[in-house]
């Protein structure tokens, strides 16, 4: 429970990749899709579909669980910065309809810095959230969800350029 009395969900990954791969990955919508695969099915809203590379600002998009069950709309809005020697990009947006909508604070920020192996990525990523009575419930799935994210992106970070 964090300081305002909402859920956190959090993992730390050792990465086989340089920082800027795994920055590629994280801010590659394609590597966003393909790590909450088959879980989840995330459809961009956007007139013109999802960009090569997610930039500033607000993203609307659609998620299906299994990719036959809509469970909502959900506004990714991102933000980039630098802090202590780390590449971060937090997302400020969360859902908006749906059964999503449960969740009525979302904060999820990512950070890649150099870890102390050579060639390897420290990431972080952490999600904070708020659902009033129902968070209880609803973090062990985003705990197992957060965890088929891992799994994706350690084997997209195994499959980039290591020199």
């Amino acid at each position: 429970m964090g300081q305002t009395g909402g859920m956190r969900v959090r993992l730390k990954l050792e990465l086989d990749c340089r920082p800027d791969a795994a920055w590629d990955i994280i801010r590659s919508p394609a590597a966003f899709r393909a790590v909450a695969a088959p879980l989840m099915v995330i459809r961009s809203r956007e007139p013109g579909g999802f960009p090569e590379r997610w930039g500033t600002g607000a993203h609307r998009v659609s998620v299906w669980l299994l990719g036959v069950i809509p469970l909502g709309q959900q506004v990714i809005d991102l933000s980039f910065t630098e802090h202590r020697g780390a590449q971060l990009m937090v997302d400020a947006g969360g859902p908006v309809s749906g059964a999503l909508a449960a969740i009525t604070r979302w904060r999820h920020q990512m950070a890649v810095s150099p870890s102390r192996r050579e060639s390897g990525t420290l990431y972080r990523d952490q999600l904070e959230f708020g659902a009033g009575r129902v968070g209880v419930l609803l973090w062990p799935v985003l705990w197992v969800f957060w965890q088929v994210r891992g799994v994706g992106i350690r084997r997209l970070a195994a499959r980039m350029p290591r020199a």
